[in-house]
Parts: structure tokens; sequence; C-alpha cells
């Protein structure tokens, strides 16, 4: 089963631009050890993974009553932002689950990915 993961919000992080370079060199770490961690597990595969921009340099398209929208920033206003992303194979929700406790601190988010196959 593919699986989307979401990383928003910072968590017990904090926000990226107020961290030492020391606190963002044991945050990419993390990520590494994630990356480490996917790979030696059987049954799981990166398909892909990105860190975001910040939200302001979004762009949204909103339709309503058939007229489309289109505006600069998120789609909502929120104090969490977007920082990245990973989709990964995976046996199941547990593997995904235990995966995830390797990445930084952040307010994570992890969907099922539809078939549509």
């Amino acid at each position: 089963m593919k699986y989307f993961v979401l990383l928003a919000g910072d968590g017990d992080v904090g926000a990226w631009e107020q961290l030492t370079p020391e606190e963002q060199e044991a945050t990419f770490a993390k990520f590494g050890a994630f990356d480490a961690a996917c790979e030696q597990k059987p049954g799981v595969e990166t398909l892909a993974g990105e860190a975001l921009q910040d939200g302001s340099t979004a762009t949204t398209l909103r339709t309503s009553g058939g007229e489309l929208t289109i505006t600069d920033g998120p789609f909502a206003e929120a104090t969490e932002q977007i920082g990245g992303f990973y989709v990964i194979e995976a046996p199941d929700l547990d593997t995904m689950t235990d995966l995830c406790r390797v990445l930084p601190a952040y307010d994570i988010e992890i969907r099922p990915v539809v078939d549509m196959g």
C-alpha cells in the first residue's frame, strides 16, 4: 500500500529560521536516519519525498459555481505550514507509524493513497 506522509506544523522542532545551525544539522540528520530506516525495512520503498518552500510561495486554485479563481498564498490561513512530504510504499500503517517516529518531531499526517488502477 502507498502512504502519503505530510510534514505539517513545527511540532516540537520549532520554526526552521529560529533553529541554531546545530539544531538544523540535527534535524537534517533525522531525515537521513528516516531514509536509512526505510531502506532497511523489508517491503518499504520511498517513492518520493521533498521539502517545500514556505506557504507564502503557494498558488491556490479554487472553483466555485463553475468559476476558477487563482490566488497567491496557501489554501487556508493557518499557523501550521506544510513543510514537506513523502510517498512511501509500505506493508501496513503500523510499519509507517513506526518509521515516522524516526523523523523530527513535526506534526505528521499519514494517509493511504487511493489505488486508481
